[in-house]
């Protein structure tokens, strides 16, 4: 994945200040909290601690360790029910890729499943994750628990609430290989989608949704550039620690702040399609051999996907009205 606002305690700390003063302010209201379900989480935890163990070796495109992360994602799809898309289960592609060295040719896999909608089956949402971290480097595995095993395991969370209670919407289902070598399966499947690119609503983009505990946000970029999706996320309550936040995507933002570019939505982008963007900020374990399931705090990560599926249901209640 790419390169604070105050804690809610912070925040509601300053509301409480602001309700004593004797001023005319208009009063803000803030989305209501919602606890946590009393679902079962077991599922969404296996996939976030299989897709990072050891045996992974980082999930490096291309390696023996991407392949076996490819096979557990397969093997989950085929258990839910999730059909292949029309052009298969499996994308491979074959592109020219960076390294710390250089560049090299990749040889990537991108998954793909469709869910059919009740309402607009000929539009599409593609939820993309992608699947790939930075592999072994210098005798370290890189196991990206955050980044981005914690983006496909709430992706396949959401597939899995989907073929229970079915989207209004077709989905796209797509776990992308690449993106560390430059957002090359985002690339190859904007290039040559399994459905026609005028029949994609939009793309969400899933990439680092664990590790919210620093500021209690999961990030929204795009909303800049689609600002009518902004009123939509508006109404998705926050959950009990972790809630919305907008921006990174404005041209005051720079470098490392602005993620418009940062990760595989930016395909979607260029290609002209509308995208929104969950994730995290940066923590210290981003992109270091210490980001590991056991960093992650459950709590959080179930709020941050149970967040990120409000947002979808929202979205895809709202689109093609």
């Amino acid at each position: 994945m790419r390169p604070v606002l105050a804690s809610l305690f912070v925040i509601a700390a300053a509301l409480t200040l602001a309700a004593c003063e004797t001023t005319t302010s208009p009063v803000v209201e803030t989305p209501t909290v919602e606890a946590a379900p009393s679902g079962d989480y077991a599922q969404l935890m296996d996939d976030l601690r299989i897709l990072s163990a050891d045996d992974m070796q980082g999930r490096d495109t291309g390696s023996e360790g991407g392949a076996k992360a490819r096979d557990y994602i397969v093997g989950r799809l085929e258990a839910l029910g999730v059909q292949p898309s029309p052009m298969g289960r499996l994308q491979p592609w074959e592109m020219l890729g960076r390294t710390r060295e250089g560049t090299k040719t990749y040889n990537g896999t991108n998954i793909i499943g469709v869910i059919p909608g009740t309402r607009v089956a000929d539009k599409y949402i593609v939820v993309t994750a992608h699947y790939d971290h930075v592999g072994v480097n210098d005798g370290q595995i890189f196991n990206g628990a955050d980044d981005n095993a914690s983006g496909v395991a709430t992706m396949l969370e959401l597939a899995r609430r989907l073929k229970a209670d079915p989207p209004e919407h077709s989905v796209l289902i797509v776990a992308l290989d690449g993106e560390e070598r430059g957002l090359l399966g985002a690339k190859h499947f904007v290039e040559a989608p399994p459905v026609p690119l005028h029949a994609i609503s939009m793309n969400l983009n899933f990439d680092m949704t664990a590790r919210a505990d620093s500021d209690g946000k999961l990030w929204v970029t795009g909303t800049y550039q689609h600002p009518y999706f902004r009123p939509v996320l508006d109404q998705v309550p926050a959950r009990r620690n972790v809630a919305f936040a907008f921006g990174k995507d404005t041209p005051e933002d720079k470098g490392a702040d602005n993620w418009v570019e940062a990760s595989d939505h930016a395909a979607f982008h260029r290609a002209g399609l509308p995208f929104l963007y969950f994730g995290v900020n940066y923590h210290p374990d981003y992109h270091r051999p210490s980001d590991d399931f056991e960093k992650v705090n459950p709590a959080v990560f179930q709020d941050s996907t149970e967040l990120a599926i409000g947002g979808f249901r929202a979205l895809d209640r709202w689109l093609d009205q």
